[in-house]
């Protein structure tokens, strides 16, 4: 955290406060559609199941839609989870008039997750 240089008296502004909260709820919107396609996706595991079973055909792989469903779902939680301890960290910063930074490691394995996840569904996407 970094001190800002001469603070006025009520430095806490409601801009400051409010735009916390904006990026607070881009956080919670971000988990709650990484929990929704992760039941989706688990959900298409059992619509696999159904139709291999009607048509008695065989899918490849029918158990890695629902793994990977359950890992959307997990992801969906440890964003919403953090998005909540960087809101607090933020919040208590701007309440003694200062600025908190989110760690870089945080940027880069928020990165490395999404490159993750765009690497197996578009793998499982050319199996097929």
């Amino acid at each position: 955290m970094n001190r800002i240089e001469d603070p006025p008296k009520s430095f806490l502004r409601s801009t400051d406060t409010l735009a916390n909260e904006r990026t607070f709820l881009a956080y919670v919107r971000t988990a709650l559609a990484f929990i929704a396609f992760g039941f989706v996706i688990a959900r298409f595991a059992l619509f696999e199941r159904e139709i291999s079973v009607v048509a008695n055909i065989s899918f490849p792989g029918k158990q890695t839609s629902a793994t990977f469903g359950v890992l959307m779902a997990v992801v969906g939680v440890v964003v919403g989870l953090y998005g909540s301890i960087r809101y607090s960290i933020t919040d208590r910063a701007l309440r003694k008039g200062m600025v908190s930074e989110m760690p870089p490691w945080a940027a880069l394995l928020g990165g490395i997750i999404i490159a993750a996840i765009g690497i197996a569904v578009a793998v499982n996407l050319l199996r097929f």
